[in-house]
């Protein structure tokens, strides 16, 4: 793959707000589970777990921490967590990495799934604390994100991408 290519998947990748109820493969989900796996971490610390969410009585669960018609569309979903006593710390001011090692492995997860023709869509407004209670999830497990996963049904609910130009964005520092 090259830059153009690259860029083409980045682009091509959007947020589904609309889901069919075709199943995804283990293989699948296996192979994009690998793009998180092989994401890189501060110090290699790889502070992640992630829940992989296909049972009836799971989703109900994470249905409720966020109770939008889109989202129940979805025929599983992956929950991404992040454990801050693994994670690596800043040593000047103690900054926690967690939540930046795991947006590197989210984001693999979203576009190896764009590459396998799936959608998927970054979930963060969700009740956290309900979620991890009703998952029994341990006291130092965070759930992070939420990503929905499925085949889109029809345009998938896609919206306009709206992006700064690089200009907006970029300053160099050429002194």
């Amino acid at each position: 793959m090259n830059i153009q290519e690259f860029i083409k998947l980045a682009e091509g990748r959007s947020s589904i707000r609309r889901y069919s109820n075709k199943e995804v493969s283990r293989e699948v989900i296996g192979q994009i589970m690998e793009s998180a796996r092989i994401a890189p971490s501060a110090v290699n610390f790889q502070p992640w777990k992630f829940l992989i969410v296909t049972g009836e009585k799971s989703k109900a669960i994470v249905k409720e921490s966020y109770p939008r018609e889109w989202f129940a569309t979805a025929p599983m979903y992956i929950i991404a967590c992040g454990n801050h006593e693994e994670a690596w710390h800043r040593s000047f001011d103690g900054k926690d990495h967690t939540d930046v090692d795991v947006a590197i492995a989210v984001e693999h997860i979203c576009l190896s799934a764009a590459a396998a023709g799936l959608g998927t869509c970054w979930v963060c407004n969700f009740d956290a604390a309900k979620l991890k209670a009703d998952l029994s999830l341990s006291e130092n497990m965070e759930p992070i994100a939420i990503i929905p996963l499925g085949y889109t049904e029809g345009d998938g609910d896609v919206r306009p991408k709206k992006r700064k130009t690089t200009d907006e964005i970029v300053r160099w520092l050429e002194d």
